[in-house]
């Protein structure tokens, strides 16, 4: 079997693709006029055309504000989440883009438009709170403890449904973040 062990750069990297991406997209959509994203749509549930806006949602955001409110959290979140290397990073990531694209999908308020890297956000959340359950390490229960202190109140009150906030994504991302924990192969002989 084939060690793979990547480094701090290898980890700031896979960051930085993360976070540079979605910052791309609300670029090249403030300079290109026209509407829309460059990148796509995002999920409008329950129809054909929202399951194409699963995948490119959470590089989509409609503000600035938006963006930063969504970037923050990611970067600290997933800093965290890279401590244990950029294989977990990515599978937290994709896990939860996926299952709170098709949680939205499937519950979304009908006739919107949901956007933002939230969903990943509270995945992120959900899987550091969640993770020392699962691996038993002295670590993870330390990082859950700082999630909670730094993140819990305000993170579980967006779960509650809202009209202002796409909840279901928030609630989904979350699911499966806690999916994420559940299922991430243990990685500590590599």
């Amino acid at each position: 079997m084939v060690q793979v062990r990547d480094g701090l750069q290898t980890r700031a990297a896979a960051l930085g693709a993360a976070v540079g991406s979605i910052w791309l997209v609300r670029i090249v959509d403030f300079l290109v006029p026209g509407g829309g994203s460059f990148a796509g749509h995002g999920i409008v549930p329950r129809t054909w055309y929202g399951i194409e806006g699963i995948p490119v949602a959470p590089l989509i955001h409609s503000s600035l504000s938006h963006l930063v409110a969504n970037t923050i959290p990611f970067v600290i979140l997933g800093a965290l989440v890279l401590l244990r290397g950029a294989f977990e990073f990515a599978f937290v990531v994709v896990t939860t883009a996926l299952v709170a694209g098709v949680g939205t999908w499937l519950f979304g308020a009908p006739n919107t438009e949901h956007v933002g890297a939230s969903g990943v956000v509270f995945g992120l959340f959900g899987y550091l709170l969640f993770r020392m359950l699962f691996d038993r390490r002295l670590s993870s229960v330390i990082i859950t403890l700082l999630v909670a202190v730094l993140y819990g109140a305000a993170m579980l009150r967006s779960l509650i449904p809202s009209e202002s906030i796409s909840w279901s994504g928030h609630f989904f991302g979350f699911l499966a973040g806690i999916l994420a924990a559940r299922l991430i192969p243990d990685r500590r002989g590599e």
